[in-house]
């Protein structure tokens, strides 16, 4: 009997049965955390993950500002009270616009309806998660041929007014996009526009799913928005708490209905932490289910009358993990990355970095699986393109003056024309700000290692580059501390975290990737990638190839003689690096011919405030480089690159330190940092021509 053969209330009573069954097995836990609420303990959850939710509300406006200073300071608190005592405010006072942020986020509900028989049906509910896909429970959406039969219903809802609002029906596009999974009870499926149309997101919004830590702790309150019994679109407003925290379920207490099925539990700051997929039916001693009044419960006496004494929703950090696993077609993959980098699935983490292969076996890491990838050197054409670095035209600056561009890591399949077109566009964003004269690409200088370094990293792997669905970042990281060169590869990870608030005293609760699958490295990296725009792969891989660099001669040497293939030998030199380049270039400052004099040093998204890092280079710890008049270092607060800065140390000498904010999912980009007026015209005035 095919899925779609299955009666509905089959999958339903089972995906109820199992969540009863999960709700049994963690009695104990549940009344623990009952006890501790009972005693007045409003948050019975850990320090660490009280710090890690503390922060995550700070960081993303979930209170005002100056209520905490007004609160947190009114009497002397330790750092755990402190923490406990923001969640605490962040529950009890909320700014106006909670409201209209709710409104924002229901807006993107939708109630999901059957067609059977000549008949429409309300069916259940979804709520977008990307400007084209729609999130659901599997039991809603069994399979493509049943989501045919669908269509969704936005604005199913009465107005300010209690008049009926105006519903826009779309139809569900199965075809384009479909996955599901019964354990974990999801759905996510496409949603075709109106006929010449805008995806429905660009209508109604989406919600921004996260795998970043800190969305909720125990006894924290949750809201859900949904349409219970096909009814109008309804909300449970806080009156719940969080009970539970499993692997991949979390339990609360709310007021739903089976209706709500594929239903979004936020938190009060409007972030999906759960989907919200069944109630945890009462049982008696003999497993039957139980009806309000005491009696046991019977087909035909509607789910209304069950006594539901909890709700289960399925981790949003579980469902984003199955999806990374996925083997998909690019087309499909690329309406994933739709979802946005804070769930991990966007074009950066479809296909990783290649990995050597462990010359021992780490404990807890599965061996890797190769996965073939096309390189531009071998996609047609763009064979013949060079991937070399580039001179500038010898009348740049009068032929006395040099602008020479330095790249960081993860450059090997692309071409340094290229970087060097949108280096020079990001720049001249910047001057146009200032009002400055803008630069011809032609005029930099753009030294090109990143397709040595790749060669160099991998020399040993027989391996392609492996995909998420072979390895997790953590799990990666393991890999990197084993073939660390020096053995510095964790101790570079944890003093990254630690440096960017990371508690030192016990494991963080995360919604990350991995969690609780790897060792130590993972908490590190998702803390890392919770307090920064990156995710975790782009962290892990970025500190491997700062650690190969800093800790293999063989590697640095032939990284600087790449570098120094493509550098001018005499006149006034304006170095501007980023991220790996940073550290690159100040070695090289120990390198440059008499005859060319560095009159200004840009430093951008850089490492070098970590102990880690500086204390390696050729000059060792921090310092003022050697010959350099100026020196210029640009950092973002939210780039995880650049952990340690600014650099305080009295040792680095006089330095200008500018801190940016850069754009939303672009704290590490070169193109931003350099399209800061500020940074641009530091760069210009150093620069006669």
């Amino acid at each position: 009997m095919s899925v779609t053969d299955r009666p509905y209330q089959e999958l339903h009573e089972q995906a109820a049965d199992e969540a009863a069954r999960r709700y049994e097995d963690s009695a104990a836990e549940r009344e623990r955390v009952e006890g501790r609420l009972a005693a007045g303990v409003r948050f019975p959850d850990s320090p660490d993950a009280l710090a890690v939710r503390a922060d995550r509300i700070l960081d993303r406006g979930g209170l005002s500002p100056s209520a905490v200073v007004a609160d947190i300071h009114r009497e002397a608190m330790d750092l755990p009270d402190a923490n406990e005592r923001i969640i605490d405010l962040s529950n009890e006072l909320q700014a106006w616009s909670f409201l209209p942020r709710g409104v924002r986020a229901g807006a993107t509900v939708a109630r999901i309806t059957l067609r059977r028989d000549g008949r429409e049906l309300p069916h259940g509910t979804g709520f977008l998660v990307s400007p084209r896909l729609m999130m659901t429970n599997h039991h809603v959406l069994p399979d493509e041929n049943f989501a045919r039969r669908c269509f969704a219903e936005f604005n199913a809802q009465v107005t300010a007014d209690n008049l009926p609002d105006t519903v826009v029906r779309m139809e569900l596009d199965p075809g384009t996009f479909f996955a599901a999974d019964r354990r974990l009870d999801f759905a996510l499926v496409a949603v075709a526009p109106t006929l010449d149309g805008p995806p429905p997101g660009e209508i109604f919004g989406w919600n921004r799913l996260s795998v970043q830590i800190g969305k909720l702790v125990l006894g924290e309150k949750v809201n859900i928005i949904g349409h219970p019994s096909g009814r109008l679109k309804e909300i449970a407003l806080r009156d719940n708490a969080v009970l539970v925290r499993l692997d991949d379920f979390v339990h609360y207490t709310t007021d739903t209905e089976p209706g709500n099925s594929g239903s979004p539990v936020f938190n009060d700051q409007w972030e999906v932490v759960a989907l919200h997929h069944s109630g945890v039916p009462k049982k008696d001693d003999q497993g039957r289910v139980l009806r309000k009044d005491g009696r046991p419960w019977q087909q035909g006496d509607g789910d209304d009358a069950i006594d539901w004494v909890a709700n289960e929703g399925v981790r949003i950090s579980s469902i984003l993990k199955h999806l990374a696993g996925l083997d998909l077609d690019p087309g499909r993959r690329a309406l994933l990355a739709e979802m946005g980098p804070d769930t991990g699935l966007d074009q950066a983490m479809t296909t990783a970095p290649a990995l050597p292969t462990p010359t021992a076996a780490v404990p807890g890491v599965a061996a890797p699986t190769a996965r073939v990838t096309v390189s531009p050197a071998e996609s047609g054409t763009t064979a013949r393109r060079p991937q070399v670095g580039l001179r500038a035209r010898a009348t740049a600056f009068g032929g006395r003056q040099h602008l020479v561009f330095l790249h960081g890591r993860d450059q090997q399949d692309n071409f340094p024309d290229v970087l060097r077109r949108s280096w020079t566009a990001g720049l001249n964003h910047g001057l146009t700000l200032a009002s400055l004269p803008t630069l011809d690409p032609e005029d930099v200088w753009f030294p090109f290692y990143g397709t040595r370094l790749h060669a160099l990293s991998s020399r040993e792997s027989t391996a392609a580059p492996i995909g998420l669905d072979q390895l997790s970042a953590a799990a990666a990281a393991e890999v990197f501390a084993a073939q660390s060169p020096t053995g510095s590869y964790e101790q570079l990870l944890h003093e990254a975290a630690v440096r960017a608030g990371m508690p030192q005293n016990g494991p963080a609760t995360t919604e990350g990737f991995g969690s609780g699958l790897v060792g130590v490295l993972h908490r590190p990296l998702s803390w890392l990638a919770a307090k920064s725009d990156l995710d975790e792969w782009t962290i892990a891989t970025f500190l491997r190839d700062v650690d190969l660099y800093l800790g293999d001669s063989a590697v640095r040497e032939a990284v600087l003689d790449s570098v120094m293939e493509t550098m001018p030998s005499s006149g006034e030199l304006v170095l501007v690096t980023h991220s790996l380049g940073t550290v690159v270039g100040m070695d090289l400052l120990t390198r440059l011919p008499e005859g060319l004099d560095p009159v200004l040093l840009v430093t951008a998204g850089s490492p070098l405030g970590l102990d880690g890092v500086n204390e390696r280079l050729l000059a060792r710890g921090p310092h003022q480089p050697p010959r350099v008049r100026d020196w210029v270092n640009v950092w973002c607060p939210t780039d995880a690159v650049a952990i340690g800065c600014p650099l305080e140390d009295e040792r680095w000498g006089k330095l200008t330190q500018l801190a940016v904010s850069n754009g939303r999912d672009r704290a590490h980009k070169m193109e931003e940092y350099l399209g800061h007026p500020k940074a641009a015209q530091e760069i210009r005035g150093a620069l006669r021509a």
